[in-house]
C-alpha cells in the first residue's frame, strides 16, 4: 500500500468515471483513501451529468478514467468530470487515462486522415487538465501532443515479473511483433536477460484490421517466444504472428500485452489459437465472458497509485518506473 500524507494546506482527492469501477476501488485502497464521492447518470437522450458531492476547492484532483468498450462515452463523462473540477477551482487537475483513446492515429499515414491524439490532448487541456497520466501510450511521441507534464507509465515491471517467475528463461527469446515495438522489446531482453526476434510485417492500407505477416529476423526455433505487444484487440495480428513463429519451429508462443482491449472475436481467436497464454494488465474492464482459460489478468493498481503519490508529493515518476525507449 502507498501511504498519502495529506495536510489542509495540501488534499488529494480520487474521482472515478464509470467505466471500470474496479479498478478505482483498487486504486484507492492502495493509496489508503476513499474514491470522492460523485453523482453520476445518463439523460435519456444519452447525455451524462455529473456533480461532486464534496468541496474540491484547492485540491490536488486526480481523475481516473479507462477508456474502454463504449470508448466515446468513457471520454466524454471524463471530460466533464475535468470541467466540473475546473469550474470548482480545484488547484490541479490530473487526468489518468490507463488506456489512451484514439492513440493508433498518432500521424497522418495518407492525405485527409486526423491526428486523434493530438486531438484527445487538446481535448483535455481544453477541459482544463493540467497534467496527463498513461500507461504504456501506443507510441511516446503522443507525450508531446498535451501541453504540460505528461506522466508515462510501463507495465514492463509487472508483465516481465509474472513471466521471469513462470517461465525458464533460458528457452526464452522475446519477441516484437513488428518494428513499432522494438524499443520496448529489447528493454524487455534487458530485463530478462534473453535473445531479441523481430516480426515483419505490413498491413494492408486498403483492408482495414488486416495485416500480412511476412518474415522472422532472429533465432525462434525450439524456443518458449513471449511476444511482447502495447494492446490485444481484435486478435488478428497477435494470432497470425504466433502462427509465423509455429511455423518457423516455435515450441511455444506466450502473449504479454498491457491493454487487453478484447473486442470481438479476439476471444474466439486466442481461445482456438496455439497460443499457450495470453497476459494482460487490468487497465481495462474484461468481461467475465472474455476471462477464458488461457488469459492471466494482473493488477496494474500498484503501478498507478505509486505514481499518483509522487506526483501529489512532488517525487520523481521517472526515477520510479524508468522508460523502455530510454
Amino acid at each position: 500500500m502507498t501511504q498519502i500524507i495529506q495536510t489542509p494546506q495540501k488534499k488529494l482527492k480520487l474521482f472515478a468515471g464509470r467505466s471500470h469501477p474496479d479498478l478505482a476501488e483498487h486504486v484507492a485502497a492502495e493509496l489508503g483513501i476513499d474514491l470522492a464521492p460523485t453523482s453520476a447518470y445518463d439523460f435519456a437522450n444519452g447525455e451524462m451529468f455529473i456533480r461532486f458531492e464534496e468541496s474540491v476547492r484547492g485540491t490536488d484532483a486526480f481523475v481516473l478514467q479507462s477508456h474502454g468498450h463504449d470508448i466515446n462515452k468513457w471520454i466524454m463523462e471524463q471530460l466533464i468530470m475535468v470541467d466540473a473540477l475546473k469550474r470548482a477551482s480545484a488547484k490541479r487537475i490530473t487526468v489518468i487515462m490507463p488506456f489512451y483513446g484514439y492513440a493508433r492515429q498518432d500521424k497522418k499515414h495518407r492525405g485527409r486522415e486526423p491526428i486523434t491524439a493530438r486531438l484527445m490532448a487538446d481535448l483535455f487541456r481544453t477541459a482544463g487538465a493540467d497534467r496527463l497520466m498513461a500507461v504504456d501510450l501506443h507510441t511516446s511521441q503522443i507525450q508531446g501532443f498535451f501541453d504540460g507534464p505528461v506522466d508515462h507509465l510501463f507495465a514492463l515491471p509487472v508483465l516481465s515479473e509474472y513471466v521471469a517467475e513462470n517461465v525458464d528463461l533460458s528457452r526464452v527469446t522475446v519477441v516484437s511483433p513488428d518494428a513499432g515495438r522494438v524499443r520496448v522489446a529489447e528493454r524487455w531482453t534487458d530485463v530478462l536477460g534473453t535473445p531479441l526476434a523481430i516480426i515483419h510485417k505490413r498491413r494492408d492500407p486498403d483492408v482495414p484490421n488486416q495485416v500480412k505477416v511476412f518474415e522472422v529476423v532472429g533465432e525462434v526455433k525450439d524456443r518458449v517466444c513471449v511476444v511482447v505487444d502495447d494492446m490485444i484487440d481484435t486478435g488478428g495480428t497477435i494470432v497470425k504472428a504466433s502462427d509465423t513463429l509455429f511455423e518457423q519451429g516455435a515450441a511455444d508462443v506466450i502473449v504479454t500485452a498491457t491493454h487487453g482491449v478484447l473486442s470481438d472475436p479476439a476471444t474466439e481467436r486466442l481461445k482456438n489459437s496455439r497460443i499457450s497464454e495470453v497476459i494482460v494488465t487490468d487497465t481495462l474492464p474484461i468481461a467475465p465472458e472474455k476471462r477464458i482459460d488461457k488469459l492471466t489478468v494482473l493488477p496494474i493498481a500498484p503501478l498507478i497509485a505509486k505514481a499518483i503519490s509522487e506526483v501529489f508529493t512532488d517525487g520523481s515518476v521517472t526515477s520510479l518506473f524508468g522508460s523502455p525507449n530510454g
